[in-house]
């Protein structure tokens, strides 16, 4: 049993390393027997491992990552078809349009002016909330050891995964004050469907750690952004991240950067009630 549960955690790590590769070069041609050798998996088994992991052939998955990037782009920036096309591994912009339409049923330009069109369909909620222009951060890099988890951002196991999180920092004996509690969120969930959407449960330490098992290392690069506190339930954060992209956004003068948003949790939820959650939304701006 010991032997089986150590090769699970070795290919989950190996997975890790996969699909960080894959979401560093959507930009590039992502040759799939590069894949294989970094991932250390025999040719003859990585497709049936990487699809039984990632729920879906290799493959489609990066065709779909790179359509749903280009998605938020198109929607959530300015940025020129073309520019964007060649952003995500598209070699002309006729490409991404026509694989684009066959995948969503409208072409990026109609995507991009129809505000109306939405690609997955949300649960309209009748929320008043109130949420402060943010502040303009330049955040230094954070190191961070991580648990990707993939669903619906409700039915995760957030605690589960930090308390794993925190039982590795015991173990390793990495614990330093100033540590934080961090989910980044790679999909946007009016995009991609929920039983694919890619969260990663993030621990931000101070020492350095090798990954271990489903326990990967990451970086969380520095940048500008603009960080926005929001108190109250878990439950209207997508009502939030609404308010923050259709409005406080565009009255602020706010242009996106091509970089994932991630949220860091200010206290507990197992220890405080729901109206007073705080959460701090970090977006990526130029």
């Amino acid at each position: 049993m010991k032997q089986r549960i150590s090769t699970i955690e070795e290919y989950q790590k190996q997975i890790n390393i996969i699909v960080e590769y894959i979401n560093n070069h959507l930009d590039q041609t992502i040759d799939l027997t590069k894949l294989a050798e970094i991932s250390h998996f025999s040719p003859y088994h990585f497709h049936r491992i990487t699809r039984a992991f990632m729920g879906e052939p290799i493959g489609a998955y990066i065709v779909r990552v790179r359509l749903e990037t280009a998605a938020r782009l198109i929607r959530y920036t300015d940025m020129p078809v073309a520019e964007i096309a060649y952003r995500v591994g598209y070699d002309v912009p006729a490409s991404l349009s026509k694989a684009f339409k066959q995948q969503y049923g409208i072409s990026p330009t109609e995507y991009r002016t129809n505000k109306d069109f939405t690609i997955m369909k949300a649960e309209k909620k009748n929320i008043q909330l109130k949420i402060k222009s943010p502040k303009i951060l330049n955040i230094k890099a954070k190191q961070a050891i991580y648990i990707k988890l993939t669903g619906e951002y409700g039915s995760l196991d957030f605690s589960g995964s930090w308390q794993r999180l925190w039982q590795f920092v015991k173990e390793h004996k990495l614990f330093t004050f100033g540590m934080e509690h961090i989910a980044i969120y790679h999909d946007d969930p009016k995009v991609t469907e929920g039983n694919k959407l890619r969260t990663d449960i993030c621990l931000v330490i101070k020492k350095d750690v090798k990954p271990q098992g489903d326990i990967g290392v990451k970086e969380i690069k520095e940048g500008k952004f603009a960080v926005f506190h929001y108190q109250g339930s878990y439950s209207n954060l997508d009502a939030v991240y609404d308010t923050i992209y259709a409005r406080l956004l565009p009255e602020n003068n706010l242009k996106l950067r091509d970089y994932h948003c991630f949220e860091k949790y200010l206290n507990h939820p197992d220890r405080t009630r729901p109206e007073k959650l705080k959460t701090e939304i970090y977006i990526p701006v130029e």
